[in-house]
């Protein structure tokens, strides 16, 4: 039957356990008894509520509050335990009639006797046989009111965390429930409760609700209240309620001492029934010396009557409470109203009033302590200080200690560091001087001496309007500041720094600036002078110091993904920077600012010395009839062969390339050993080999140049090689008459000539006109069957014309509008007489006819 009963209110437990706040029924929420106690130790007198334990000695004074017209007559009995193996002797139980005038009036006084561990106050109805019965319950079952007194004071005292959390969840929701998701963390700390983040991501009205639901949940373990009650922690009920507080339903998880205390109280009372009495709990709700009784069960006036069990506190040496800061290196500010000192560890020192008559202690300019006093405030999280009145100017020192009184115990607690606001003068950090750029959110450093002491930090821009900042102590002596210029123009700007204590705020002149270019890296050769730093904007940049060697700005070009500045030094100076190096260097902008970015010193570029080229031409082309006199030249139909040496690294390797190009880059290829465009002699010698025709195509002409590119891709310097021509085909030259007389001259592609003279001085010549089509051209007469010529791709090179059989002039009668052609004439004019062939006029002779005309032009003489 006991078993069943007790497995029935288990069930009961675990029911209410599992219901939401708005259902929630307390486990103790049946109104019994009130009694005022207090205690007098050492000639001190203590209301119960600053009482955390009792000691051998002291004087209890105990009274009833029975109300007049009470029906039922209380007997009132304090028992005094001494163990659970050791029944108490009889002159430890006292026996109060309650309805006695004098005892309701005066109330009684008992002294705690040497030995006594536990204080039990029984209510019992009065049936004349009422003492005896409960003085044998004891004395047969010691152990049982041992527990239950135990189990009953740690039930009182997670039941006034749980009030104490409840009721200032209550008052923030019905004052500003907005600040329910900044204070319910700070109130969790405080009194050791179980926070359920996911009620602060609620709506503000369904916060509340969310943070109070299934109550019995919420108090977690706490070792300060567990040592006060002296639990224990064997038997088997004690086990038991530990296993039960672990399931899903009783304790989701979570340990609480809540649940375990009811269910093991449930369990020895109900072992303690009779058929004249039944044991039932009552649970303590103490505000100064008044006890208010709560009950979980209703009480019964028949058989079995209901004896109501009270516990008083602990007999014990006592345990003071384990605060800390909340963090040792936190500084706050004592000259600010009502500041806070963020403690945590002792959950009762916030709940109870045993912590009492509370203040911080520092010294004075004097060397005497100036007290400040404290009061404990779990929904700020710490012990809130009364600075009104404190002569703040004299405190020279910058910690304190908490003092005051854990009962009758004196009390010496934590340390705590602080400021008192000094005037400071604030400076925005070195590395902050030009942070400020418009069209972001900015973040500046503040250094001074008192950042605890910062009230406010306002920000007005050239035209006053006031920009709104956000700001944190980021040390001791230092701010971080947040500036949103999103939507600003660059340009002055004023910070306003309000310290605490002080009545005018610190001004701060600064100026907003344009954003900044991106700066991505800084990369260079070594052995190079010159580097390239990549990003965008980069025209802002005025030089870049890397490890004491400074680069300026040389040639700004754009790329594909973004800009590239050349920077070059000293090359002197940029020797001494090896391969290798990974650092960051500083780019200075014009505007005066310094930024960091990524710099690197890569491996030496590939170099490789020119040692000779010649030129092969390709016999299955059409003869040109043009030797060309500057060996520099390279015909387009013809094949290049050069060699080189290589220089750094000092030996070729299989997958090094040659690059070859034009001066502006319109025609390149690359040569490798793979294809056969690179041929090694040794390790340290290579023949290059290059069809410029088949690489570049038919319109590639000017300055050729090479350099060598190692196998990862990077290339060396260009280096000049050759300069590619394009020759035209000169076949045939047509004259009549003497020196003074004009030749045709007839081929193909003529137009890549620039000019054709009789004499290498080029003092009679003519100039090839632009765009000239034809293939038939006057030129002045040839001396000695050599022409001079000027090719439009090279035009300060004079290379020679020889015609294909030696000039043998004839002279032959031609018709009278032949005769009177002056020098000028036309190619359209020209005479029917070829030198070296016979006079018969032939198809040949008669094509010449309708052939281009090119009026003749005087060739500008060679310089």
């Amino acid at each position: 039957m006991m078993l069943t009963r007790f497995r029935l209110l288990v069930a009961s437990l675990l029911v209410v356990a599992s219901l939401t706040a708005a259902a929630d029924l307390a486990p103790f929420d049946l109104a019994g008894p009130k009694v005022d106690v207090r205690v007098t130790r050492s000639g001190k007198t203590l209301p119960i509520g600053k009482v955390p334990n009792l000691q051998a000695g002291d004087r209890l004074w105990i009274h009833p509050q029975i109300p007049p017209g009470q029906s039922v007559r209380y007997l009132m009995v304090v028992v005094f335990l001494r163990g659970s193996t050791n029944p108490p002797p009889d002159k430890w139980f006292y026996k109060a009639e309650t309805w006695d005038k004098k005892v309701s009036e005066e109330g009684i006084y008992v002294t705690v006797p040497e030995g006594a561990q536990q204080a039990v106050v029984f209510f019992a109805p009065s049936t004349g046989g009422d003492f005896s019965a409960i003085r044998d319950a004891v004395h047969s079952r010691p152990g049982s009111f041992v527990r239950a007194s135990q189990d009953l004071n740690q039930l009182s005292l997670d039941r006034v965390r749980l009030d104490a959390y409840v009721e200032a969840v209550r008052k923030i929701n019905e004052t500003n429930p907005d600040r329910l998701k900044d204070v319910s963390p700070l109130l969790a700390r405080s009194l050791s409760i179980k926070l359920d983040q996911d009620c602060l991501q609620k709506v503000v009205e369904q916060q509340a609700s969310c943070l109070v639901q299934k109550q019995d949940q919420l108090v977690m373990d706490d070792g300060h209240s567990l040592s006060v009650t002296d639990a224990l922690t064997s038997g088997a009920s004690s086990d038991l309620a530990m296993q039960l507080s672990y399931t899903q339903r009783a304790g989701a998880g979570y340990y609480s001492p809540y649940i375990a205390s009811v269910m093991d109280i449930a369990k020895i009372l109900e072992g303690l029934h009779t058929a004249q009495y039944q044991y039932i709990p009552a649970l303590n709700v103490i505000q100064n010396d008044e006890v208010e009784l709560k009950l979980n069960t209703p009480p019964s006036f028949r058989n079995p009557k209901s004896v109501i069990v009270m516990a008083l506190p602990a007999i014990d040496k006592g345990h003071l409470p384990p605060l800390r800061p909340v963090d040792e290196k936190q500084v706050q500010c004592i000259a600010k109203d009502n500041p806070v000192l963020p403690a945590e560890g002792a959950p009762l020192a916030f709940a109870t009033q045993y912590a009492h008559d509370m203040f911080l202690r520092v010294k004075g300019r004097n060397g005497k302590d100036i007290d400040i006093p404290v009061k404990a405030d779990p929904a700020q999280g710490g012990f809130v200080a009364d600075t009104h009145g404190i002569p703040l100017e004299n405190i020279d020192s910058d910690t304190g200690t908490l003092h005051g009184w854990w009962g009758f115990e004196s009390y010496t607690g934590p340390v705590f560091h602080f400021q008192t606001g000094r005037s400071s003068h604030w400076e925005v950090a070195a590395t902050d001087k030009h942070a400020l750029v418009v069209g972001r959110d900015d973040t500046l450093h503040l250094t001074s001496g008192d950042a605890a002491c910062v009230d406010s930090v306002t920000a007005k821009d050239a035209a006053g309007r006031e920009i709104t900042t956000t700001w944190k102590m980021d040390q001791p002596d230092q701010l971080e500041l947040k500036v949103p210029l999103k939507d600003s123009s660059p340009g002055p700007l004023v910070l306003q720094v309000k310290q605490a204590g002080m009545k005018q705020p610190q001004e701060i002149h600064l100026t907003s600036l344009e954003e900044a270019g991106k700066f991505e890296s800084f990369t260079i050769n070594a052995g190079d002078a010159e580097g390239v730093l990549a990003g965008n904007r980069l025209d802002e940049v005025a030089s870049l110091n890397l490890k004491g060697v400074v680069f300026t700005p040389a040639k700004l070009a754009n790329t594909e993904t973004g800009d590239a500045l050349t920077l070059q030094a000293d090359a002197k100076s940029a020797a001494a920077l090896q391969a290798g190096i990974r650092t960051t260097a500083q780019v200075t902008l014009k505007d005066g600012r310094t930024l960091d970015v990524p710099a690197s010193v890569v491996a030496p570029r590939p170099k490789v010395l020119l040692l000779s080229k010649s030129i092969q031409p390709d016999d299955s082309v059409k003869a040109t009839h043009i030797q060309l006199t500057d060996t520099n030249l390279v015909p387009l139909d013809s094949r290049l062969t050069f060699s080189v040496k290589a220089v750094t690294p000092a030996t070729f390797f299989p997958d090094e390339k040659i690059e070859v190009s034009t001066a502006d880059g319109s025609f390149h290829t690359t040569l490798s050993m793979a294809d056969g465009g690179i041929t090694l002699q040794d390790a340290k010698t290579a023949v290059i080999s290059l069809d410029p025709a088949r690489s570049f195509g038919a319109s590639a002409f000017g300055p050729l140049r090479f350099r060598p590119i190692s196998g990862n891709g990077t290339p060396g310097d260009w280096q000049p090689l050759a300069t590619l021509v394009r020759l035209p085909v000169l076949e045939a030259l047509q004259c009549s008459g003497g020196p003074s007389q004009m030749c045709t001259l007839k081929g193909a592609n003529l137009f890549l000539l620039e000019a054709v003279a009789s004499d290498s001085e080029f003092s009679q010549g003519m100039q090839v006109p632009d765009g000239f089509a034809g293939n038939a051209l006057q030129v002045p007469h040839p001396i000695n069957g050599t022409l001079y010529v000027k090719l439009r791709d090279d035009p300060d090179a004079v290379s020679t014309a020889v015609l294909p059989r030696p000039y043998a002039p004839q002279r032959v009668a031609l018709a009278p509008a032949t005769a009177a052609a002056s020098p000028s004439q036309q190619v359209g004019s020209a005479p029917t007489v070829e030198t070296g062939q016979s006079q018969k006029p032939g198809p040949e002779t008669q094509n010449s006819q309708t052939q281009s005309q090119a009026p003749q032009q005087p060739a500008s003489p060679r310089p």
